[in-house]
């Protein structure tokens, strides 16, 4: 028999605290996903506004450090420029966030992209004829430039 999901409880201040904490202690997130997470079980949203701001000012919340280890994470698993800020984007990033990690950041797209490649092509058909279009398709879904792609089908 169907039942209606049981609504979440509503955290108090210090309970939404803890909570968050909690969360926090994990990994890094996003001011934009800790909202979201917290939205409905907060009884007051300016409470839950105030202490995302004062954990940004106590820098246990930072969307700069968010956008850094996101985009180490991501980058190891074989993820470009592209798509990277845009999921980026998606998790509440403002551009100028975006802009300063990607200055920051070390990564070789140029070599990532062909490492993405060279094991995307050992897994398709040798005699596939439409294996370099599929590949150059991959590439683009998993976030390279036309250029880093080029360089990565060049090399192969």
């Amino acid at each position: 028999m169907w039942t209606k999901p049981k609504k979440p409880d509503l955290l108090d201040a210090s309970e939404l605290r803890r909570a968050i904490i909690d969360l926090l202690s994990r990994r890094d997130y996003s001011r934009l996903e800790l909202s979201r997470k917290f939205k409905d079980r907060c009884a007051d949203p300016d409470v839950l506004e105030q202490l995302l701001d004062d954990f940004s000012e106590r820098n246990w919340q930072s969307d700069s450090r968010f956008a850094e280890s996101f985009v180490n994470a991501r980058f190891s698993r074989g993820l470009g420029p592209i798509r990277l800020k845009q999921e980026l984007r998606e998790k509440g990033i403002d551009s100028q966030t975006i802009s300063l990690t990607f200055e920051a950041c070390e990564h070789d797209w140029f070599s990532a992209a062909l490492d993405v490649a060279q094991k995307k092509h050992q897994r398709l058909k040798a005699d596939d004829p439409n294996s370099k279009q599929k590949l150059y398709r991959f590439l683009a879904y998993r976030g390279f430039t036309s250029d880093q792609i080029s360089y990565a089908m060049d090399e192969l």
